[in-house]
């Protein structure tokens, strides 16, 4: 018999906490334990819909046998001069090129891709999003993380950003509104944030898939808005804001200084020329959905509010935890209160024990000496007081250690 297949050594590392902990969830609910989910931040699961005019267009697309064919490899022409408009009523300066993916998370896996050598580093934010990670241990990179302040509202530290960059650096990333914390950046961080970049000859990923999920009349501002002297790769898709995340379409602007990113626009081509293209059909999403109206947009919030104000307020109301409010998304960081806990062994026993699925803080990771987990604010509201019952139950058996 032959020997077991050797993985590549590349994969070792790599983790996707949010998608990890469904495996501890399948242990509980094949033990008979009914399972409440705030793990995964998919709208869809929930009371929460797709626009029709998002589907219509995929429907009309679906019958012209073209548009069934492949489309270039950057994106359809209308799907590109859209997503461009989109840049431009949020103000980003120096468009340079646009391209069009699986989701937002192909575009951002490609555009690293392109840049990062094996042994560079990129700062993440931390917490940040866990795909960053992942993608720089495949790509056998360094990730770099920088603190997120929870004394602050989970603002990035400017001053921990600055003190982390070194000769390997190539990237800083930014996620506003933040997954996991909510947070929405203020204009100061912003200009610390670019300046940093300006200094090191750094580019900027600016994440910004949840641009219009923001609360209390809040507004976001694009980091590529703010200067034209820095390159950025602004990205986006229909996964969050337009409730479609199975659609699987999403997109990068890159602007700045042209003949700093003329080399790098090159080589992410190549990367999308090597595997074809984005979905053709859903493409035709695009330009409904970014032309199209937003009147969506305010029962969407409406919900998502009054389920923030619940989360923070029970969540708060339960010893030995806090949670700061998110402004943004559709997540909250609550932090437990105990000093040494093993967050990842505390979700576990909170699944099996009550059911209520949460993804542990340090998959997205948090300061040393710290414990938090990740909750999903996407569910109605009997379902989510349910859920903060169990788990202020759960604390109170556990004696919060």
């Amino acid at each position: 018999m032959r020997d077991p297949i050797r993985p590549a050594a590349r994969t070792a590392d790599i983790t996707y906490a949010v998608r990890d902990i469904v495996v501890e969830a399948e242990k509980a609910r094949a033990a008979g334990r009914e399972l409440l989910y705030l793990n995964i931040g998919d709208p869809n699961k929930f009371d929460f819909s797709t626009p029709p005019h998002v589907i219509e267009a995929i429907e009309r697309a679906l019958h012209d046998a073209p548009l069934c064919g492949y489309a270039p490899s950057d994106g359809h022409p209308a799907a590109l001069d859209a997503i461009r408009r989109w840049a431009e009523r949020k103000g980003i300066q120096g468009v340079r090129d646009v391209f069009i993916g699986h989701g937002a998370s192909e575009p951002i896996e490609l555009a690293l891709t392109a840049l990062v050598n094996r042994g560079e580093n990129v700062l993440t934010p931390s917490p940040g999003y866990p795909l960053y990670t992942a993608v720089l241990a495949k790509l056998e990179a360094e990730e770099n993380p920088y603190f997120l302040d929870e004394a602050n509202g989970w603002q990035p530290d400017i001053d921990d950003i600055a003190a982390r960059v070194n000769d390997r650096t190539r990237a800083i990333v930014l996620i506003d509104p933040n997954n996991p914390t909510g947070a929405v950046c203020s204009r100061e961080v912003l200009d610390g944030i670019l300046e940093i970049a300006a200094r090191h000859d750094l580019v900027v990923f600016a994440d910004e898939i949840y641009d219009r999920l923001v609360f209390d009349g809040a507004e976001t501002t694009s980091i590529g808005s703010l200067r034209d002297d820095v390159p950025v790769l602004t990205f986006g898709g229909l996964a969050k804001v337009f409730i479609g995340p199975g659609l699987r379409i999403g997109w990068a602007v890159t602007s700045g200084p042209e003949a700093v990113l003329r080399d790098y626009v090159g080589a992410i081509h190549k990367l999308t020329r090597a595997r074809l293209c984005a979905s053709s059909p859903v493409q035709c999403a695009v330009p409904a959905a970014l032309d199209g109206t937003f009147d969506f947009l305010d029962g969407v919030l409406g919900k998502l509010e009054r389920r923030r104000d619940l989360t923070v307020s029970m969540l708060n109301a339960i010893p030995g935890i806090s949670c700061v409010a998110p402004r943004g998304a559709f997540y909250a960081f609550p932090r437990i209160e105990v000093d040494g806990l093993d967050d990842q062994a505390w979700v576990k026993e909170l699944i099996h024990e009550t059911g209520v699925v949460v993804v542990h803080g340090s998959g997205f990771g948090q300061r040393p000496g710290t414990a938090h987990f990740r909750i999903v604010f996407l569910p109605p509201e009997d379902v989510l007081e349910r859920a903060y019952r169990a788990i202020g139950d759960f604390v109170a058996r556990r004696g919060h250690g």
